[in-house]
Formats: structure tokens, C-alpha cells, sequence
């Protein structure tokens, strides 16, 4: 998951060798990963309202319940 995370932010990004993905586990289900990447990229994952990462939550979650798992994003 973190790895298919990865590989949707380098699309996205000027500068995908910044990017970085922490993963934190809540129980035995549920993930939370944050992500941190250049300045000047932030805006681009987060996108116009919201909707990049929003779509790419939303993605991600398709693949979350194939694996009966609850994941968050969060952007810092």
C-alpha cells in the first residue's frame, strides 16, 4: 500500500526523490501514513479544493477494503 502511495505522489510532484511516507499502524486494521514532500509539491498532491487527495484517498481506499483494512492520509 505504501509503495502503490509512493508511486501515484511521483506522478504528481516536481521533485518525487523528496517524498516521504511515514506509516503508522492503529491496531490490526487500520494504517495511517503521512506524507511530507518538497514545499513547492504540497500544493500540487493537495490540489485545487482538495480533490488530488481526495481522489487519491479515495483510490487507496478501494484498495484498503479489497485487504479489509481502514487507512487515513494526512498531508504535513
Amino acid at each position: 500500500m505504501k509503495d502503490f502511495l509512493q508511486y501515484l505522489l511521483s506522478l504528481i510532484v516536481d521533485h518525487p526523490d523528496e517524498i516521504k511516507i511515514e506509516e503508522k499502524a492503529f491496531g490490526e486494521n487500520t494504517l495511517q501514513y503521512i506524507v511530507s514532500a518538497n514545499q513547492e509539491d504540497i500544493g500540487k498532491i493537495i490540489g485545487k479544493g482538495g480533490k488530488i487527495i481526495q481522489s487519491i484517498r479515495n483510490v487507496v481506499k478501494i484498495l484498503a477494503v479489497k485487504e479489509n483494512k481502514q487507512i487515513r492520509i494526512e498531508v504535513g
